[in-house]
């Protein structure tokens, strides 16, 4: 049985093919520029050279098609037709505060993704596209939503209120939603196996940092608070986003330039953050790069990143009480050795205190790593996240008719035996290029 899932974006379309009789991962792939011109697909199977190929894909439904076709090519492909497909994931931005848990397509789920639309501007409408894309190409399989914001759900009002006419949030559904819930999911779970303790019971601190960042106080195994807000713009200083500032800072700067309201949604979502500060850069191998050769607007950047995440642990720090573990995941979150060293110096204090060797040595995505001193009072792990797993297991359980909400269903990664077969394998190869990795690997 394969399970595929699709995370559709404005301008791309990820999936992944998975053989659940296996438990392992067939296939990976992305297809870039959709609806821009010049598109193309970047094909990976283990085993096998990368695939690249140039194809026009002017819609989602083209993109979703290629993806299609891609996976069942004769010489490329992993599957021999569609018919093995059993059911699809698909990853939307924002539920809203109408679901807490997966669900499976119907039109009542596409009505309400269309009513929040507005919410998420900038990805709901190509998640919505790439739904009915794939059921257009695989209509007779399920199609299952993972929403980002289900698992920030469980958030008490006095975090997710905002202080504000209160009847904006019972007319407008004003409100903070916070994202990257499934990553969170992941990495929550997987932190309670390597603590050997009861998820329920398990206060963390996880820093999801990457293009787009955001930190989640996890109280009780469940979401308690979260740095994003009504959209992905509020908290941290990401590539091109914002992240906190003065509210009225875009109404003083329109009224100076006369910029419109959509010209200002652009500036604080995708010329602000890191490119904001450097004026050129979003990628932060690029702003380490500039830094290195003594660019002060890339070192600017760089403190400023760092002195934000450091403010949302701090916060997160006090209003748990009691932490368990602090984890880091997400691309800068797992490799960026670097960025990890500014985020962490100075936290001594409130018992967080890192490894700088141990820290050097955590690059991978194979495999979890332990990169705290002994004697930190709050362990620091560095834990790969896996959303395409979850959503893999959302589907299959929808398709049988056994998922429930995540506080009363216990997903494969939850076993302390759980392995990824992918990463076990890159793992072992990685291990015979750099033998010193596996002295912080993080013991189950």
């Amino acid at each position: 049985m394969v399970i595929l899932t699709l995370n559709c974006g404005s301008s791309s379309a990820k999936y992944q093919v998975y053989d659940w009789d296996n438990k392992d991962v067939l296939a990976v792939g992305v297809v870039e520029k959709v609806t821009l011109g010049d598109s193309f697909i970047t094909h990976e199977v283990k085993g096998k050279p990368k695939y690249t190929l140039n194809h026009n894909c002017p819609t989602h439904t083209d993109a979703v098609d290629l993806i299609i076709k891609t996976l069942t090519d004769p010489e490329k492909g992993v599957i021999t037709d569609m018919s093995v497909i059993k059911a699809v994931g698909h990853r939307v931005l924002h539920g809203g505060d109408k679901f807490t848990k997966s669900v499976i397509v119907d039109d009542a789920a596409m009505k309400a993704f269309n009513e929040v639309k507005d919410l998420g501007p900038l990805h709901n409408p190509a998640n919505i596209m790439g739904i009915e894309a794939a059921k257009k190409v695989l209509p007779n399989v399920p199609h299952c939503a993972v929403m980002d914001t289900a698992w920030h759900q469980t958030m008490p009002p006095e975090s997710f209120l905002y202080a504000m006419p209160y009847e904006w949030y019972e007319q407008y559904a004003v409100r903070r939603y916070g994202f990257h819930g499934t990553s969170f999911l992941y990495t929550a779970k997987r932190a309670a196996v390597l603590l050997g303790k009861d998820p329920f019971k398990t206060n963390l601190i996880i820093a999801h940092i990457g293009n787009g960042s955001s930190i989640n106080a996890v109280k009780d195994g469940c979401s308690f608070d979260t740095s994003m807000g009504i959209t992905p713009l509020e908290g941290l200083v990401m590539g091109t986003r914002a992240g906190d500032a003065d509210m009225a800072t875009p109404f003083y700067v329109m009224r100076k330039t006369g910029m419109s309201a959509a010209e200002m949604e652009t500036a604080l979502n995708k010329k602000s953050g890191l490119l904001g500060i450097t004026g050129q850069y979003a990628d932060r191998r690029d702003i380490q790069a500039a830094a290195l050769k003594g660019d002060k607007r890339a070192i600017l950047s760089q403190n400023m990143e760092a002195y934000r995440v450091k403010k949302y642990i701090g916060a997160y720090r006090a209003a748990l009480g009691r932490v368990d573990a602090l984890v880091f995941t997400a691309g800068v979150g797992e490799f960026g050795t670097f960025m990890r060293q500014l985020f962490l110096d100075g936290l001594e204090s409130i018992g967080i205190v890192y490894d700088p060797a141990k820290n050097n040595l955590a690059h991978t995505r194979n495999t979890e790593t332990l990169i705290s001193k002994p004697e930190s009072s709050i362990p620091i792990f560095i834990i790969p996240t896996d959303e395409e797993l979850v959503m893999t297991e959302d589907a299959f359980a929808l398709m049988k008719g056994t998922y429930d909400v995540h506080t009363k269903f216990t997903y494969s990664f939850q076993s302390k035996d759980y392995v990824n077969k992918s990463r076990a394998a890159g793992l072992k190869e990685e291990l015979v290029k750099n033998p010193e990795l596996a002295s912080i690997i993080a013991k189950v």
